[in-house]
């Protein structure tokens, strides 16, 4: 049985992560397959149909754009943080139709997520039945909560991000 790293397995299975505990492992194994799933499935995408919306999907711009941003919100949350001014700001522009290329866009994920392994290798050996208040009404989770939240948002962004590509390539003709 070969127990080393194998690059075409899924990251949970490529033995990545073994410092980190379980948890922080499996969200920083979401976020790689993140990644992985959105090289796929965009590539070969042009940057008009990335900011397009084929039958009315949102575009794959914006779920590229959210994935980044989210995720920093989210941990900012887990670190019992609130949004600063800064992060509000780039929240409203997430809605905001932009001109940025695929590649733009799939490096500000990368930046996102690299800053996102730091943070989460700290919160992964925190406490995770810590509470924690999620915006203004400070609504309850936990530092636990916060941090599996990032896991599930990204991959349910990543799945709307596959589907529009797969839209796009087949309107292609």
């Amino acid at each position: 049985m070969n127990t080393g790293p194998t690059p075409y397995a899924e990251p949970w299975l490529r033995g990545t992560y073994a410092e980190v505990p379980a948890a922080g492992r499996a969200v920083l194994h979401a976020l790689d397959l993140a990644l992985d799933d959105l090289s796929k499935w965009t590539e070969g995408l042009t940057d008009a149909e990335v900011h397009s919306e084929p039958l009315g999907l949102t575009s794959v711009a914006f779920h590229l754009r959210h994935i980044a941003c989210s995720t920093d919100r989210l941990l900012s949350y887990a670190e019992g943080k609130q949004l600063s001014s800064e992060k509000l700001t780039s929240l409203k522009a997430e809605l905001s139709a932009g001109d940025e290329t695929l590649a733009e866009l799939l490096a500000e994920v990368e930046a996102s997520f690299s800053n996102a392994a730091e943070r989460v290798r700290v919160l992964a050996t925190a406490n995770f039945d810590t509470m924690r208040g999620v915006g203004r009404k400070q609504l309850p989770t936990s530092i636990g909560g916060a941090l599996i939240h990032v896991a599930d948002h990204t991959q349910r962004h990543v799945g709307q991000v596959v589907t529009t590509a797969k839209v796009l390539k087949a309107l292609r003709g």
